[in-house]
């Protein structure tokens, strides 16, 4: 009788397991069906080569990842917001079972591979990001996420930083334990510093993972990160042994630190503004990376860690010649934007856009971009009608009111919808064309003077007042030439220049660091029936269906959801008693 029983549990225990397994299979079959028969996300660097591939065939780098054989209609993909920098996150719904976890070294390494497929963002993220997600809801997967990061992203890898910043940005915020045991973890010092010199990409890493932490963290968690062992940390990755995309990305995470103000104290204390003095000389240099670190630590010193007795870099440059730059009210805080008004730069993690204080209604145009860096940009034409949300992914192309050339994805954007083109992927230093025919209604675009075919989309929304312009994913640089130099690579064809036929007043070529802007603004006097987004125009417009007010139409024009309640707008309406 016990043998009889001991044999039927056993029985019964094998076919326990075997339906189990079963079901566990029968899952994994739905699963992965639906994660490959959608279209991926968008705004993260891609050559075409890697992502036109026919099913089954391997491209240089790896194999795509998402198929493109289901797809929403147009119309469908084209109301939907692009976020270039944020990719929807997809969490596990109430029954779905934890993913099964796995070396936490080849997630990342994927993830940093399936990035360069992905150029939409109607899809969940690729697996591997979700499942690092999930690794970091707690405390030891998020420790063990980070240390990853810093030990696997290669340094040659352009988009390395920008998939550092996307991933932790995407993670829960981390607890103050988590903090210190990251702390004790890195155990960050001078002598650290110099010893991870002979390893620049451990270092590199970790001083971007510091940088997008500061930005994420304020007030207490970013003081108590900001140890004394970390502040030398980053000042000695400052010194001239540094690589200098290691200076470039200390300096950033110092910059997003004295965001809060005693840790702008405590670093200005630190005497950083000599070691910046002698890195500033290298705005100008012909190696773009020392270019990179020499424009920040300017910047750096105009507008955060001022140096007492040193002269403000828009006082001395000679601006005699410049008619038209970059617009520094038409942007917002996060975008840097040089004293001569055309070169810019964004550190943040939103994509951030800015239009040149030009536009133009009739005739030929041209205008020319050096490339900096070779991520993600998106440069073309805009009308004053588009609209630039930079923490929901707007920018140039993601309307039907402006065209861009996207050279790092090879491809052009039109009302955030994009179609590939034949140029190889940019790379810094190349020169960026483009030509602008009114006449004609059409836009063509240069790489180092090779043309692609026109662009004519654009003209069925907008004929007339294109302003040149650009929008800028994480760590991206460019210089603009509008005509104040000679082109580099100019068109065979007639063409006018916007140096040539702009001009701006001397108090409107000046572009004030951020303290001394702020001490004008509060000098302003605001009329009490102003706009309360901007200021200026007369606050004469409803939105409906929530009916809040207070804003000009100008304004209203440009939102898609009330800013005060979220409520997505209907209709807006002009309060004619409020019209003088």
């Amino acid at each position: 009788m016990i043998v009889a029983t001991w044999i039927a549990f056993c029985a019964s225990r094998s076919l326990v397991r075997v339906l189990r397994l079963t079901v566990e299979q029968l899952q994994s079959v739905q699963f992965w069906p639906s994660l490959s028969s959608g279209r991926a996300m968008g705004n993260s660097c891609v050559c075409r080569e890697d992502s036109d591939v026919e099913e089954g065939s391997a491209p240089r780098r790896q194999l795509r990842r998402v198929e493109n054989s289901v797809s929403d209609p147009p119309e469908a993909r084209g109301s939907r917001p692009r976020d270039p920098v944020r990719p929807p996150r997809r969490g596990r719904g109430p029954h779905e079972p934890r993913r099964k976890k796995q070396n936490v070294d080849s997630l990342v390494l994927d993830t940093l591979a399936v990035i360069r497929t992905l150029v939409d963002n109607d899809q969940e993220p690729p697996y591997s990001m979700i499942t690092l997600h999930e690794m970091a809801e707690t405390d030891d997967g998020w420790l063990e996420v980070v240390q990853s990061l810093i030990r696997v992203i290669p340094l040659d890898d352009p988009l390395g930083p920008a998939v550092i910043t996307l991933l932790l940005d995407e993670c829960p915020l981390p607890t103050k334990d988590a903090l210190q045991k990251l702390s004790d973890m890195l155990n960050l010092s001078a002598a650290v510093a110099r010893q991870d010199a002979l390893i620049p990409a451990k270092h590199r890493n970790t001083t971007a993972v510091l940088g997008c932490l500061a930005e994420k963290l304020a007030g207490p968690a970013s003081i108590a990160l900001l140890s004394p062992g970390t502040l030398e940390y980053l000042l000695e990755s400052l010194s001239s042994e540094a690589h200098p995309t290691v200076m470039l990305f200390a300096l950033i995470a110092l910059e997003k630190f004295s965001q809060t103000s005693e840790n702008k104290l405590t670093v200005s204390e630190s005497c950083i503004s000599k070691r910046l003095s002698v890195l500033e000389c290298w705005a100008d240099h012909p190696d773009y990376l020392k270019r990179q670190v020499g424009f920040c630590a300017q910047w750096s010193l105009d507008n955060l860690f001022i140096k007492e007795g040193r002269q403000f870099t828009y006082e001395k440059v000679n601006l005699n010649n410049i008619n038209a730059m970059l617009n520094s009210n038409d942007v917002s805080e996060y975008l840097k934007i040089s004293p001569t008004g055309l070169e810019a730069r964004c550190d943040a993690s939103s994509f951030e856009s800015v239009r040149c204080t030009f536009c133009v209604d009739s005739g030929v145009w041209y205008y020319e971009v050096t490339v900096i860096t070779s991520g993600v940009m998106q440069i073309g034409w805009a009308t004053k009608d588009s609209k630039f949300l930079n923490h929901e992914g707007y920018g140039i192309g993601d309307d039907e009111y402006s065209c861009a050339y996207d050279g790092c994805r090879q491809l052009i954007w039109y009302n955030a919808r994009s179609k590939p083109h034949s140029h190889p992927c940019w790379k810094e230093g190349d020169a960026i064309g483009f030509l602008l025919d009114l006449s004609k209604k059409q836009m063509i675009f240069y790489l180092n003077g090779h043309q692609l075919p026109p662009e004519k989309q654009v003209f069925s929304s907008a004929t007339s007042g294109f302003f040149a312009a650009a929008s800028f994913m994480s760590y991206q640089q460019c210089e603009f030439n509008f005509g104040a130099k000679p082109f580099r690579h100019p068109p065979s064809i007639k063409f006018n220049t916007f140096n040539e036929f702009a001009s701006l007043a001397s108090d409107e070529k000046i572009i004030l660091p951020r303290h001394r802007r702020l001490a004008l603004l509060k000098q302003v006097s605001i009329r009490d029936n102003c706009c309360t987004l901007c200021c200026d125009q007369m606050a004469d417009t409803e939105l409906r269906p929530c009916l809040h007010s207070g804003i000009c139409m100008e304004c209203a024009l440009q939102l898609e959801t009330c800013p005060l309640c979220r409520q997505d707008i209907k209709t807006r309406v002009r309060l004619i008693s409020h019209v003088s």
